[in-house]
C-alpha cells in the first residue's frame, strides 16, 4: 500500500515501520532509564503507534515523564508526511532520569479518519486500551532542547523534546 502527498512525496507501508523502529527504540530507551514502565510495555505503546500511524489514524505521540505528578520532560513525535526536508536522526540521545514515583504519560492525537466506525474496528487489534484526556500538553514548565528527526522517503516523525 502507498500513499502520495501533492503528487510529489510518497512513502509505503515500508517507510511507516522503518521510521517507527525509532520510535519505538526511543521508547523502550526511555523505559529502561526511567523505570517508569517496562521495556515490554513500550514496546507495547511502539506497536499500536505504527499500527496507527499504517492506518494513517496517528497525527501525535506525546510522552512525558512525571514524579509526583510533576513534569520532569517530554518529547513530542509528530507526523510529517512531507518529510522532504528532513533528515534521518539516530534514536536516543540523552538517557531520561530515574526519579521517584515515576509516571510515564503517553498521549496519542489522531487525525479525523480515526472516528467512531475506525475506532471500532481498530481496537481488538491494540494492545493498549486507550483513553479519553484533556491533559495539558504544552508542557510550559518545561524548556523545549534539541530536536530529531526520524524519516524514510515521504513519511517522518519530527521528534522536540522538553526538559526542566
Amino acid at each position: 500500500m502507498s500513499y502520495s502527498y501533492a503528487e510529489t512525496e510518497t512513502y509505503s507501508i515500508t517507510d511507516i515501520e522503518v521510521v517507527m523502529r525509532r520510535v519505538t527504540t526511543d521508547l523502550v530507551m526511555i523505559a529502561g532509564s526511567t523505570k517508569a514502565i517496562s521495556e515490554e510495555k513500550a514496546r507495547d505503546y511502539g506497536h499500536d503507534i505504527e499500527l496507527l500511524a499504517k492506518s494513517g489514524f496517528l497525527q501525535k505521540v506525546d510522552v512525558t515523564l512525571l514524579s509526583y505528578g510533576v513534569e520532569m520532560r517530554a518529547t513530542c513525535f509528530v507526523v510529517n508526511t512531507a518529510s522532504g526536508d528532513l533528515t534521518m536522526s539516530r534514536p536516543g540521545g540523552v538517557l531520561w532520569p530515574q526519579l521517584p514515583n515515576p509516571t510515564l504519560r503517553i498521549v496519542l492525537s489522531y487525525t479525523e479518519a480515526y472516528d467512531s466506525a475506525a475506532r471500532t474496528k481498530m481496537n481488538p487489534k491494540l494492545n493498549i486500551s486507550w483513553v479519553p484526556t484533556t491533559v495539558d500538553l504544552s508542557h510550559s514548565t518545561l524548556r523545549a532542547g534539541a530536536n530529531r528527526d526520524y524519516v524514510s522517503n515521504g513519511y517522518g516523525m519530527q521528534r522536540k523534546d522538553f526538559s526542566l
